[in-house]
């Protein structure tokens, strides 16, 4: 069972910088999109990255770093330098896709202490300050936000102990192979020490490479349990895309009420 989570106040202590990983091909979604990269897709009156983008600002995040690959003119012609949504938007660009974590290295300079990462083809109301606050209580490497899921053989799957420590972590199991419904959210907060391990200039990803690695060296990751008022739709093939529609007015309120 997930937890209900109450809506208050942001508190003003949550890092100001955020990466959303935005240079995925949208393989899938392509027939529906031709001309429009995947953290574009509409939904709504706006693009998918708009919500997102919009959801950071509310928790304080001003700087911004979005990594390209498809049709990076799309994305960079649509926001800018962000000034319209009161942040600062920069853009890293991937000739060749570097995976999630391989992409978030490429610019690691950039952030000043923790940041927050976000795959962008997520809608999502996670409730950043909350994440924070387990990840600043419990002083890891990294803190994901974890969403509870009936099938979770699509996603990465972490088990955790009465401290919320993340004691496995295994990336799409087969139905023999789970061990918990506790799924990654795609956001989480990282400590620039996680991405040491990281080789510059490799395609390597968080969940199937960077999290079990970092466990297997006894680094301390945690995991938040997003509850029951915070909102996660994967946005990966076109009957995501038919969910995350019919499912839109209800995820709105959230939007609204924070």
């Amino acid at each position: 069972m997930t937890r209900t989570s109450e809506f208050s106040p942001p508190s003003q202590d949550l890092p100001a910088q955020a990466m959303v990983l935005a240079a995925g091909l949208g393989t899938r979604l392509r027939p529906l999109i031709p001309h429009l990269p995947k953290c574009m897709v509409p939904l709504g009156d706006k693009p998918l990255l708009e919500y997102i983008i919009v959801w950071l600002r509310k928790f304080g995040v001003t700087d911004i770093v979005i990594n390209l690959h498809q049709l990076p003119g799309v994305v960079r012609g649509y926001f800018g330098d962000g000034t319209r949504w009161g942040a600062r938007i920069r853009y890293s660009l991937e000739e060749t896709i570097l995976g999630t974590a391989g992409g978030v290295k490429k610019v690691a300079g950039t952030f000043r202490g923790p940041f927050f990462v976000w795959y962008g083809d997520n809608l999502s109301t996670c409730r950043l300050d909350h994440l924070w606050r387990c990840h600043r209580v419990h002083r890891g490497t990294a803190t994901l936000a974890l969403y509870y899921r009936r099938d979770p053989t699509h996603s990465g799957i972490a088990a955790l102990d009465r401290q919320c420590r993340i004691t496995r972590f295994m990336e799409k199991p087969h139905r023999d192979q789970i061990f918990s419904r506790w799924v990654s959210a795609g956001i989480f907060v990282l400590e620039r020490s996680a991405l040491d391990a990281v080789p510059a200039g490799a395609a390597v990803d968080f969940g199937r490479h960077v999290f079990p690695n970092l466990l297997a060296q006894g680094a301390a990751l945690h995991g938040y349990r997003m509850g029951r008022d915070e909102k996660l739709v994967w946005i990966d093939r076109p009957e995501d895309l038919r969910r995350a529609e019919a499912r839109w007015r209800h995820i709105a309120v959230s939007f609204e009420k924070l």
